[in-house]
């Protein structure tokens, strides 16, 4: 059983810096994509960032291009999201996800496509 469990949410003032973090655990991630997701009130969930767990490649949402970045630590099966330049409109809650099949270069932003997700993190950047 795969768990996720993320943490680093909080509240921060427009312009700071916040690293998410997302703790895998139930099996070796070798082969899996790890994304982030977020929801703000009233709208849909949103494609963020997503790592391949073996090679690395990353793909970004427009919205955060430049501001975040993804990245995983074997020794920790730990995947983070640190984002800088943070703006209000980057509040919502954080979500990670993890799927074993995926085809990131097709399907990276469809939320339905992933397997498995955390419970969430609350993000509230004040301008």
């Amino acid at each position: 059983q795969v768990q996720l469990v993320e943490s680093g949410g909080g509240l921060v003032q427009a312009g700071s810096s916040l690293r998410l973090s997302c703790a895998a655990s139930g099996r070796t991630f070798g082969d899996y994509a790890m994304g982030w997701f977020r929801q703000a009130p009233g709208k849909e969930r949103e494609f963020v960032a997503v790592i391949y767990w073996s090679g690395g490649i990353t793909y970004y949402a427009d919205s955060v291009k430049g501001r975040f970045t993804i990245s995983r630590d074997y020794a920790k099966n730990t995947v983070y999201l640190q984002m800088n330049s943070l703006k209000p409109e980057d509040t919502a809650v954080y979500y990670c996800a993890a799927d074993p099949r995926i085809n990131l270069r097709v399907d990276r932003e469809r939320p339905y496509k992933y397997d498995y997700w955390g419970q969430g993190t609350q993000i509230t950047v004040s301008s």
